[in-house]
């Protein structure tokens, strides 16, 4: 069964560390955020008319890859994405969009966590070696009230990482995305 998993979180609530995981773990492809967004990181003005036109092409163009893959192979999308964003929004249902033109089903995975401990994990030097967010002060959604997207699935997992470990993330992400395929928990 074709399947795409679309994990959705806050900046530092573990999502590249997730997907990673999950990926090497069911045989997926990867398509972080990271790798969309760098190019229009790198070469244009953060959310002017440039940005958004180069975040689309280069959508576009994971989008048609994603399209030639053999259906058998998942597929696991990592995202930032909240109710109150047009790109947002845009964002998701475009990725909600590929999974019905896949004939995939969307496993939707949000990751939540407190905002005094995702503060301390964006503020973590290693997180700068990965082009990511590390001043806290540039995110505030999870002070703010930003809800994060959740809407589309065939299935959604809702989890707090605030206390948990990546391996406990993982296993409990792991072990619904083995339920939902109708396989054995370590698969």
């Amino acid at each position: 069964m074709s399947v795409l998993i679309h994990i959705n979180g806050y900046p530092g609530a573990g999502k590249l560390t997730l997907g990673r995981r999950l990926a090497d773990a069911i045989g997926a492809r990867l398509v972080d955020n990271h790798s969309v967004y760098n190019l229009a990181l790198a070469l244009t003005e953060v959310k002017s008319p440039a940005y958004f036109e180069t975040l689309r092409a280069v959508r576009a163009i994971a989008f048609q890859r994603v399209l030639e893959l053999p259906p058998h192979i998942p597929v696991v999308a990592t995202n930032a994405h909240m109710t109150d964003s047009d790109w947002g929004n845009e964002n998701w249902d475009a990725w909600a969009d590929l999974a019905r033109r896949r004939g995939a089903r969307l496993l939707v995975v949000v990751l939540d966590c407190d905002p005094d401990e995702l503060d301390r994990r964006i503020a973590s030097p290693a997180r700068a070696t990965k082009r990511k967010l590390t001043d806290p002060a540039q995110f505030t959604g999870a002070r703010t009230g930003r809800v994060l997207i959740d809407r589309g699935g065939d299935a959604t997992l809702r989890l707090d990482t605030t206390r948990l470990s990546p391996e406990e993330t993982f296993s409990r992400v792991l072990a619904f995305v083995a339920a939902e395929r109708g396989q054995p928990s370590g698969v």
